[in-house]
């Protein structure tokens, strides 16, 4: 497996201009709009968008309602495969922020995890409109398996993704930044990695300004 020479570095700052987009961007209208079970159920494609993809239980839910200040726009849940289709949030007029389902373990019938693990994947590899991809990681649990295979399907499709770093606060004290270190090596292997990671803690709100804004640099500019 080839090893991309990047420096994988922690997104810590941003411009203050930059910020306030971000800032504004989620204090703004974020709407639910539609959960999509078929690729020929997605809205028009004509404006940008980014996902949250991960493995199931990895804080997706969690993390699009910290975003936006709101405790239930995404539905979240302790039951692995919650998120059983894509669901598309409009940011105003500006852009979609798309929650897709969990892939991984998942406490649903195996024919149906199949299929909508078969739509993420259709989705990831041939959406016009996607502007990255954000692959989120527990920090408790690192890069898996098939966290590899997502990102391997990215690199194939050429989407560039960047991992943003979930429930930052969890691990236990003294293990955090070993846990870091392996992620930076692991995404080291993906052409399409994003150099710059986005740590957060829902709970706490860390790395929420960070992410906004980088969010923003992609629908906004």
């Amino acid at each position: 497996m080839t090893v991309i020479s990047v420096p994988f570095t922690i997104m810590t700052e941003a411009e203050p201009e930059l910020i306030e987009r971000g800032r504004k961007l989620f204090a703004g209208p974020c709407d639910f709009v539609k959960g999509v079970v078929a690729m020929d159920g997605l809205p028009a494609a004509d404006r940008p968008e980014v996902c949250f993809a991960g493995r199931s239980n990895v804080g997706k839910s969690s993390l699009i309602n910290a975003l936006t200040g709101r405790k239930a726009l995404a539905r979240a849940s302790n039951t692995p495969g919650r998120t059983q289709e894509i669901n598309y949030f409009a940011l105003g007029n500006t852009g979609y922020l798309v929650d897709l389902p969990g892939y991984g373990y998942a406490q649903a019938p195996l024919a149906k995890v199949e299929k909508w693990q078969e739509l993420l994947r259709r989705y990831l590899a041939g959406r016009v409109t996607l502007a990255r991809a954000f692959v989120l990681i527990d920090a408790r649990h690192g890069v898996k398996t098939v966290d590899h295979e997502i990102m391997t399907l990215l690199d194939r499709s050429a989407v560039s993704f960047q991992a943003v770093i979930t429930k930052a606060d969890k691990p236990r004290a003294g293990t955090f930044d070993q846990s870091l270190t392996a992620v930076k090596a692991d995404l080291a292997k993906h052409a399409a990695a994003y150099p710059e990671i986005v740590v957060t803690s829902s709970e706490k709100g860390d790395g929420l300004d960070m992410l906004r804004a980088a969010i923003a640099r992609l629908l906004v500019e």
